[in-house]
């Protein structure tokens, strides 16, 4: 696999009908072409170490029909001049993204659905395992919408307005841009909760995207490429995430534990107020032209939403380290800071969030 590609396992119908005979068989199959349309199956990973081979998508006729999409999103690529690999790539590090922040979106209905169906019914009775397991499916209508937008001018002309079309701004959170991409991927309401994940793949497209129009991006390479994507960015595999869970499980109170004792929407909450600090400072690297008073207020607010953000997330990480059962003194010294004043700190934070 690490070689020649993902591997995953075959449809045992297909098999028989081919050969003559049901045995399991794999194969290497890239992450788009997972659905066996004759069967209407999921063919999951064949590394991951769990007992499944394929997952019933006869009731989620959309995830078939995105695979037939898929198709012609790919031809589209290819005439762009980009590879269709690395353009499914980033739409699906982009959705997968989303993923883990849609346990918080009340308004989220569709995936919780989906990912109910494709675990038989109920999903309920091992919740994070069935999410891991059945993600690539439940996602995959999104990641092939996300890829189509992502190659659609139109869409990029969107990101050019949004930064101030030669003007520098700071992208702005009701953007034109995070607003379309919502309603391309059917969710109205997603467009501010995109914009305000800064950090991410799509953040870092978006900026490729920019930085080609002003021509500020310098030689071909990363940062101006804008299917480049980050090994940071990159979603992590079933196989991954399983073993991540199966270590927590079989070695409580080890450091593998901050998944297990850290509730997922801190984890989130932190990953976003640095994803959103890290942008703020990039936006700031473009605004070195102008009137000098324009220009140092646009440094000195930016600086300042920084520090703020970075302090928010150093709080925060310091109350679930606690919360997690290491030590304050511990986590004072870390901090360099003395017990009593990181307890101070703490504690006023504490106060000032259930106020």
């Amino acid at each position: 696999g690490a070689v020649a590609g993902p591997v995953a396992f075959g449809c045992r119908l297909c098999t028989a009908r081919r050969t003559g005979a049901a045995g399991r068989a794999v194969l290497y199959a890239p992450r788009w072409d997972r659905v066996c349309v004759r069967h209407g199956r999921w063919l999951l990973d064949a590394d991951a170490d769990q007992p499944h081979e394929y997952l019933d998508l006869r009731c989620l006729p959309e995830v078939v029909a995105a695979r037939l999409r898929w198709a012609g999103v790919a031809r589209r690529a290819v005439r762009a001049g980009a590879e269709p690999e690395r353009v499914f790539a980033l739409a699906q590090a982009v959705v997968a993204r989303w993923w883990e922040q849609a346990l918080q979106w009340e308004r989220e209905k569709v995936w919780p659905w989906r990912l109910h169906r494709v675990a038989g019914g109920d999903a309920g009775g091992d919740l994070e395992w069935w999410r891991i397991v059945g993600r690539d499916a439940v996602v995959f209508p999104e990641v092939v919408a996300v890829a189509d937008a992502l190659l659609d001018p139109g869409m990029a002309e969107l990101v050019w307005v949004d930064s101030g079309a030669g003007q520098p701004r700071v992208l702005p959170v009701d953007g034109l841009f995070c607003r379309r991409l919502g309603e391309r991927v059917g969710r109205e309401w997603l467009g501010p909760l995109v914009a305000a994940d800064h950090g991410g793949p799509l953040i870092a497209w978006m900026g490729s995207v920019i930085r080609l129009r002003r021509g500020a991006g310098g030689p071909p390479g990363y940062d101006n490429d804008p299917w480049w994507l980050r090994r940071e960015h990159q979603s992590v595999t079933m196989a991954g995430q399983l073993r991540v869970v199966g270590k927590e499980k079989k070695a409580p109170g080890s450091g593998t534990m901050w998944r297990a004792v850290v509730p997922a929407e801190q984890r989130m909450r932190i990953g976003s107020l640095l994803g959103s600090a890290e942008e703020q400072l990039l936006q700031l690297r473009g605004v070195q032209s102008g009137p000098t008073a324009e220009v140092a207020r646009q440094l000195l607010q930016g600086l300042g939403r920084s520090a703020g953000l970075v302090e928010a997330a150093w709080k925060r990480t310091a109350v679930a380290a606690v919360n997690g059962g290491v030590p304050l003194e511990e986590v004072a010294r870390w901090a360099d800071m003395s017990p009593g004043t990181l307890r101070r700190m703490l504690t006023a934070g504490s106060q000032e969030e259930d106020g």
